[in-house]
């Protein structure tokens, strides 16, 4: 299989996002359906996986989807790229020391994953009450510990991004990106693709919408099931976007794959630096 690099990375070039084994995408499937999942795509040569410590609200505590992608990924822990993230609100930072905040919830993460080390580290939303370039010098001694390979920032806009790659060079942004979802193109792309940064795209489906699977005769769990609340996903934009599934259906039929598929290699031909991380519960 092909590979390709985010910063120093060397990953697959489609990653999984495990969020929807613990949350997001209602009813969660058992746990021994959810590793057998996981090592079935290490088996089929994804080497990328992403979870965060915030995985597992509602159903299910957080820290649970760490756990549960840890024991997936135990026996070929050497083998696989890590990525988790770090939700920092201010009230963790004790005596405005960053740097042990940081750590603290790294330490955690770490336990939960069965790991003494992650590969890539984010900080999972900027906020603004904490200076990205506090976070960036945290991550750095991290980096020179040996506990982090690289780190990256979600969700972020370029002028953020810069003031943090400033202080430690940043390996990986991942932000919303797809057929539908085209900011990214405008600074993020030019931005990492100038300075070795990889980009891994989340909902790179558009959390479904673009598989064609999904009609406006769609109904959502009403309990933890984020595509209630995603736009694309309300009747009228279903509608109103089918002519972007009518050309993906056209090239599906003509390459006989899925409209999925030609989604993720859309993008995989526009940027050598784009690793999709679609959400999958199979």
């Amino acid at each position: 299989m092909k590979t390709r690099f985010i910063g120093k990375l060397e990953v697959s070039p489609i990653g999984m996002g495990c969020m929807g084994f613990s949350h997001g995408y209602g009813q969660v499937p058992e746990e021994g359906y959810s590793i057998e999942a996981i090592r079935k795509a290490y088996d089929f040569g994804c080497t990328f996986f992403d979870t965060a410590e915030t995985y597992g609200r509602e159903q299910f505590w957080p820290g649970h989807n760490e756990q549960l992608v840890g024991k997936a990924l135990e026996p070929f822990r050497k083998h696989v790229v890590l990525a988790t993230k770090l939700h920092l609100p201010p009230e963790d930072i004790e005596n405005g020391d960053v740097y042990a905040a940081v750590k603290r919830h790294l330490e955690a993460s770490m336990k939960n994953l069965r790991t003494d080390y992650v590969d890539l580290y984010y900080l999972h939303r900027v906020n603004e009450a904490v200076p990205v370039e506090e976070i960036a010098g945290a991550m750095g001694r991290l980096i020179g510990e040996g506990l982090v390979r690289g780190w990256g920032m979600s969700q972020v806009h370029v002028l953020t991004l810069d003031k943090a790659h400033s202080v430690t060079p940043v390996t990986a942004v991942q932000n919303l990106y797809n057929m539908l979802e085209r900011d990214c193109e405008e600074d993020i792309f030019p931005y990492c693709l100038e300075n070795n940064i990889g980009v891994a795209p989340f909902s790179p489906i558009a959390s479904g919408f673009l598989s064609g699977k999904i009609t406006t005769d769609a109904k959502f769990e009403e309990k933890d099931d984020v595509r209630r609340f995603v736009p694309q996903l309300q009747k009228e934009n279903i509608a109103a976007n089918q002519p972007i599934l009518d050309v993906l259906a056209g090239y599906s039929a003509k390459k006989h794959a899925t409209s999925a598929q030609i989604s993720l290699a859309w993008m995989l031909h526009k940027y050598p630096n784009c690793v999709p991380i679609p959400g999958s519960k199979n």
